[in-house]
């Protein structure tokens, strides 16, 4: 603690005077320094807030390769795109068995991203899964139709919130409520996710 003399000499209150200066120079640093950092690591409430994660870029869509897959030209060269907060029913997974309305998640992704559609990538926190795939929220560009929440809302997916990628976790929870409500899509077909498609047969 510092202690503060109440008639200091000119020499001492030079020194309190620069010692002050400093000490003002670095909280404004730290804070700066933490200003930047909550707006990019903090809680959901700050990024849904913020609502302006970072874009990954303009893309264009190359082929589907499941539900909630995407393979898209991005820079000149091809990425693999896991659509964030969604998890649709497995149809090429190489250690699940093919799942209860999955062709028909997979044929409606392709129906609304036809290879050669624009899209605009937008991405969270994490850039990439543990697989390397491209983590984002697709819009197509068109109409600015949100793929991931479409997907959702129509019953084709259920919840899948992976922290810290939750800018729009609210919004894939109530789209899925609702469908599951209304009983569309897997929930009246299926009776929920993760059914093989064998028990459904």
């Amino acid at each position: 603690m510092v202690a503060w003399r109440a008639h200091p000499s000119p020499s001492t209150a030079s020194e309190t005077t620069l010692v002050a200066g400093r000490l003002v120079a670095g909280v404004l640093v730290v804070g700066l320094l933490a200003g930047g950092c909550s707006s990019w690591r903090g809680g959901e409430a700050t990024r849904a807030a913020s609502a302006t994660p970072a874009v990954a870029g303009a893309a264009t869509v190359v082929r589907v390769v499941d539900g909630d897959t995407v393979v898209v030209s991005l820079d000149g060269h091809h990425e693999r795109i896991r659509l964030i907060g969604i998890d649709t029913p497995e149809t090429v997974s190489p250690v699940k068995p093919v799942q209860c309305y999955g062709k028909q998640a997979s044929d409606h992704t392709k129906a609304l991203l036809p290879p050669g559609t624009a899209v605009r990538l937008v991405r969270d926190v994490e850039a990439r899964d543990v697989y390397g795939r491209l983590l984002a929220y697709v819009y197509r560009r068109s109409d600015g139709l949100f793929v991931n929440l479409e997907l959702a809302a129509d019953g084709y997916a259920s919840l899948l919130t992976y922290p810290p990628n939750v800018a729009h976790a609210p919004q894939f929870r109530d789209a899925v409520a609702s469908a599951r409500r209304r009983d569309v899509g897997l929930w009246r077909t299926c009776g929920g996710p993760g059914v093989p498609a064998s028990v459904r047969s």
